[in-house]
């Protein structure tokens, strides 16, 4: 069975990366023998559809399973249509670790995504909320709007 976790480095002792479609790489482990390949993710930086482009390599590598923290509708949609199952919930452990859990399963399949589509976007962008002196309602400054 082939195996993909989510992790921040290339290697087994990397911790878990909590977010599947900008996960910098991808842990593809034999589950039997615990050889394993890093991929290299090149979605972390998209403005948007890292999820379904992490979801397409993945599933490109013929894996049988994704360990991840959480996964977005739209990665999720891509990798239950190619009948691949999903492991979430996943955070704060080694890729090791966690492929220890899965033998062991004390890992859940997940039924449904388990992050909003716009989670993890890079350089902040998101939902929002920053405290400039427009607070964020379309004003141009003090003024309201109005040219002087």
């Amino acid at each position: 069975m082939k195996v993909c976790i989510s992790s921040t480095g290339n290697n087994l002792d990397s911790p878990i990366d909590p977010r599947f479609g900008r996960s910098p790489f991808f842990l593809i482990v034999d589950k039997e023998s615990g050889q394993f390949q890093a991929i290299e993710n090149p979605g972390t930086g998209f403005g948007g559809g890292a999820g379904i482009a992490a979801a397409q390599i993945v599933a490109e590598q013929k894996v049988d399973a994704v360990i991840t923290g959480n996964i977005g509708p739209n990665a999720f949609g891509v990798l239950q249509n190619t009948g691949i199952k999903m492991f979430t919930g996943v955070f704060g452990i080694t890729a090791r670790q966690a492929l220890d859990d899965f033998k062991l399963n004390k890992i859940s399949e997940t039924v449904q995504p388990t992050g909003p589509n716009f989670m993890g976007m890079p350089g902040g962008m998101g939902r929002g909320g920053g405290m400039g002196k427009g607070g964020g309602r379309g004003r141009r400054g003090f003024d309201g709007g109005r040219r002087m």
